[in-house]
């Protein structure tokens, strides 16, 4: 059966038996088989589509049982896509996002995963009434960036731009080639992580760069050279770039602050690293996120016992990767940024 950029699919609720939507016009390329094949489960409903690799709008409509529901969306590698969304008993409520699939699905460097497009109605009390998958472009958000970033695979493990797709429209599609483990030298280097980012850029596309967790040995220069090298190649591809500074160490002084080079990111050479990211956004007269200043805010407002949740400390006595609760509240803190400097367009925030 040949496949389409139109695919018709899928309808199933939580609490009824899955039915079926109309078969694509006769001639769609592409074309998608109906039914109860793609999606199984309740209370979440999963829901699967025999799709190659590219962007994918996907319009559902949640709701209509006869009891109140609420349902919250996650695609692929565990990616937030909708925010849990409320409805009225016997109400529906009709959203509409854009999925990226890949091959791997996750990190570019991590296990494949499952081919096609994976989609799973969760939530409180999940309400699936009908869903329209089709292939489509949209301008994109693309994500280079390490472990604090990625789309991680196992739980607890969350990176913000995990969480970043929920706050957008249909009207943009994050693509995160986040990777753990990457500097900014790696990141460069290897072809499955800036190479493959570079070739999907197209004109206007924003290209947000956080790396320096894992440049623990990076002298300035080498540091300074990667991250420019990194926007001028963007640049180059009709992108615009936008510099990151990383997510902080929950790391604490005695007095409750985080004036520490652990906190703050100062490398084993001495090197600030964001403070070395904010000084080439300054002279490439390039857009900035200080999130070192944003997180080292929320971390310290919190303090040593309210900000344990947003990281994986309980879990894993882990201070630096964060748990569902820090990554979303990181990629808010992001998207205001982009949304405050204008970055982004009105339409496609959520």
């Amino acid at each position: 059966m040949r496949r389409s950029g139109f695919v018709l699919l899928a309808a199933c609720t939580a609490a009824a038996a899955l039915t079926t939507l109309a078969a694509a016009p006769a001639g769609a390329e592409d074309r998608g088989a109906a039914g109860r094949d793609h999606c199984t489960g309740t209370a979440p409903v999963v829901c699967h589509f025999d799709v190659a690799p590219g962007t994918y709008r996907v319009r559902a409509v949640l709701g209509g049982g006869a009891e109140a529901g609420s349902t919250a969306v996650t695609a692929e590698s565990r990616r937030s896509v909708l925010a849990e969304t409320p409805n009225a008993p016997g109400e529906t409520v009709r959203r509409t996002f854009t999925v990226d699939v890949r091959d791997p699905e996750g990190e570019p460097t991590g296990a494949t995963g499952s081919p096609g497009l994976d989609l799973i109605f969760g939530g409180a009390a999940p309400q699936l009434a009908s869903l329209h998958v089709e292939r489509v472009r949209t301008p994109q958000l693309l994500l280079a960036g390490d472990s604090t970033v990625c789309d991680q695979d196992e739980a607890p493990y969350t990176g913000w731009g995990q969480q970043l797709p929920q706050y957008l429209t249909e009207r943009m599609t994050v693509a995160n080639y986040a990777d753990s483990g990457e500097g900014s030298q790696s990141f460069r280097d290897n072809p499955a992580l800036f190479p493959a980012l570079r070739a999907r850029i197209h004109h206007g596309d924003l290209v947000l760069i956080q790396l320096a967790h894992n440049d623990k040995q990076t002298d300035r220069e080498t540091y300074r050279a990667n991250l420019a090298a990194m926007v001028e190649d963007v640049r180059a591809e009709g992108g615009r770039p936008v510099l990151v500074t990383p997510v902080v160490r929950r790391w604490f002084n005695t007095d409750g602050t985080l004036d520490n080079g652990t906190a703050l990111l100062v490398n084993g050479l001495g090197v600030d690293l964001p403070a070395e990211v904010r000084a080439l956004a300054a002279g490439q007269g390039n857009p900035l996120v200080d999130l070192t200043a944003l997180t080292k805010a929320r971390v310290e407002e919190l303090g040593p016992e309210g900000s344990k949740a947003l990281y994986l400390y309980d879990e894993k006595r882990d201070n630096t990767h964060t748990s569902v609760r820090g990554a979303t509240e990181y990629a808010e803190l992001v998207l205001g940024e982009l949304r405050a400097q204008k970055l982004l367009p009105p339409h496609t925030i959520r």
